[in-house]
């Protein structure tokens, strides 16, 4: 029967583990959960016994049993649950993003977005201009307006 076996003191490694349950009978296999990248304890760990009775004897007598200072939590282990952030190996559905359908986009943003025109009257300006002619003509209206201020402005030189 394998026991989980928590709250275990940071002083705690896996030869001392063991040694703290071989008064209770054989011990398969004792195991002190490690930090991957550090190295560090965990807390917990999990003890093997080759017998049941002497599993049952050892959580009666550790379960609360202060060690170092902190009282030991000593149950029967029991399965992993999944966590929602394990790889999806299993359900066989692909783990790569679902990728959107950029035509589907546009029409749904083309479709929100009302075009408001503020150039709608200089448009109309310029479809009154129907030849090149006008064109020029309207041109030239302008050249006076740009005589006027040169003529302005040297007026103010001279004063």
């Amino acid at each position: 029967m394998k026991l989980y076996v928590g709250n275990l003191p940071w002083s705690i490694d896996d030869t001392k583990l063991k040694e703290l349950f071989t008064s209770y009978g054989d011990i398969e296999e004792a195991v002190l959960i490690k930090d991957k990248f550090s190295g560090r304890s965990k807390g917990f760990g999990f003890v093997t016994f080759t017998d049941d009775a002497s599993a049952e004897k050892a959580i009666a007598e550790m379960h609360e049993k202060d060690v170092d200072g902190r009282p030991l939590t000593v149950s029967e282990a029991k399965p992993m649950v999944p966590r929602d952030n394990a790889p999806r190996e299993e359900s066989g559905e692909s783990q790569e993003a679902p990728m959107a359908n950029p035509s589907e986009i546009n029409d749904v943003v083309e479709d929100d977005i009302e075009v408001i025109d503020d150039n709608s009257d200089a448009e109309s300006e310029e479809k009154d201009l129907e030849t090149t002619e006008e064109a020029k003509e309207d041109a030239e209206d302008d050249a006076p307006a740009a005589e006027e201020a040169v003529e302005a402005e040297e007026s103010t030189e001279n004063a």
